[in-house]
């Protein structure tokens, strides 16, 4: 069956597309979005805004506020690519200023003053306002004379997002303008998991009690520099032992005892209240996945839904994962949900069958696939998918057969549920 045939099983008078929100990070799901387009544009990104790499860390250093990196990527990823200006509008935010400290202060200068050959095919209207923004950036960096700004691989889009963000003081007015300028899908929905104006810190603790402070520094450790974050797992030495959970603390926060407990964003609580499929995407697990999943309110809702809980397990290790099996995938994101190691007062008790109900596995994946202790888990919906294998990373799913396979089972879920209301009926 085709994916177009299965958009039709979606009953709702007024949608005849499937809602899907997908927690993610902003890298491996990007692969999927164009092919995603393909059933429904119907989706809610939710995002984590506490990277702290890259230009990114430098925005963040200089300016304060949270990091828009992985929000800025997913909503390229989403943007409109059917004209000659809405590419160049792409290219323009997707560019990448050069490593070498002053070729990209050159190549800046040149960009914000109108000259470079990325404007070329960007009308006026266009072209004044994402200038506008990213010479507010430049006067925001100027007026802070004591702190040196690093042009090295920044990316323009960055730049425009923060801009807009410090000019609206509004994290969801720079989501709206840029969703506008690169003309996202108006049904598609770029949500960062906290709506906030300020800087956000992420922590994890280790089962041997050891604190890490960072999301980069968990992840991918770079030692400050400026360089493209490597993300194959022989690039950074192991974890000196298994991650225990993560937690938000104080920018200037070194422990456990500098916790701090932000609030969910209201519209990704009203979005998986409405749903018909909650999807944790692969990724970089304890870093891009589990800082959506820890804060008060969404393991509660998504415990109460009975639509589809979906899975996508990883393809192959990384620092954050090493040894785990499929099974420990399940337990972590059940424990991020029910935040079983924070305080006891607002800790729930929820079986990992409550949170995931099917788990999509890559074709010949690295992650074990421990059936036996996903059955006593309480999950038995286990669809492996085609894959391909990417020179950097390894095993991925190839996008369209995850698509398929997405669009298949939301297919028999709402078949059930038609089928369901009749039975009861007669």
């Amino acid at each position: 069956m085709s994916a177009a045939t299965h958009c039709r099983c979606f009953s709702n008078p007024t949608h005849t597309q499937p809602s899907l929100l997908v927690f993610s990070g902003g890298t491996a799901f990007n692969g999927v979005v164009e092919e995603l387009k393909n059933i429904t544009t119907r989706v809610a990104h939710v995002l984590p805004v506490s990277d702290d790499g890259g230009s990114t860390a430098e925005i963040v250093r200089v300016l304060g506020g949270p990091a828009v990196g992985d929000i800025r990527s997913r909503c390229l990823r989403l943007s409109d690519e059917s004209t000659p200006e809405a590419l160049a509008v792409r290219r323009l935010l997707g560019h990448r200023l050069p490593l070498h400290p002053q070729q990209a202060k050159s190549e800046w200068y040149n960009i914000v003053e109108g000259e470079h050959s990325l404007w070329k095919g960007v009308s006026k209207p266009y072209r004044e306002t994402i200038r506008a923004f990213l010479a507010y950036f430049q006067n925001e960096i100027l007026r802070r004379p004591n702190e040196s700004f690093c042009f090295s691989n920044g990316s323009i889009g960055n730049f425009f997002f923060a801009g807009a963000r410090v000019f609206f003081q509004s994290l969801d007015a720079a989501i709206f303008l840029f969703s506008r300028v690169s003309d996202i899908p108006s049904e598609s929905h770029v949500l960062p998991v906290i709506s906030t104006n300020d800087r956000l810190t992420l922590g994890c603790e280790l089962r041997d009690g050891t604190v890490i402070r960072g999301q980069n520094e968990i992840s991918h450790p770079t030692n400050g520099s400026m360089d493209p974050v490597k993300k194959e797992r022989s690039a950074v030495p192991a974890l000196p032992s298994r991650i225990k959970r993560v937690f938000y603390m104080s920018s200037e926060g070194s422990n456990l005892l500098h916790e701090v407990f932000p609030t969910a964003n209201s519209a990704v609580l009203d979005q998986l209240n409405t749903v018909d499929c909650i999807i944790y995407a692969m990724g970089s697990l304890f870093t891009s996945i589990c800082p959506s999943l820890v804060l008060l309110g969404i393991g509660e809702i998504i415990s109460s839904r009975s639509c589809p809980k979906v899975l996508l397990l990883n393809g192959s290790e990384d620092r954050e994962t090493s040894g785990f099996s499929a099974s420990c995938f399940v337990t972590a994101i059940t424990d991020a949900l029910n935040r079983a190691y924070g305080d006891p007062q607002k800790s729930l008790k929820n079986s990992p069958s409550q949170y995931i109900n099917t788990i999509m596995v890559p074709e010949d994946g690295e992650i074990p696939l421990d059936i036996q202790c996903l059955a006593s888990q309480g999950i038995f919906d286990v669809i492996t998918v085609h894959s391909i294998c990417d020179p950097k990373v390894g095993i991925i799913f190839d996008p369209k057969s995850l698509i398929q396979a997405i669009a298949g089972l939301l297919g028999r879920h709402m078949k059930t549920s038609v089928r369901e209301p009749l039975s009861n009926q007669q």
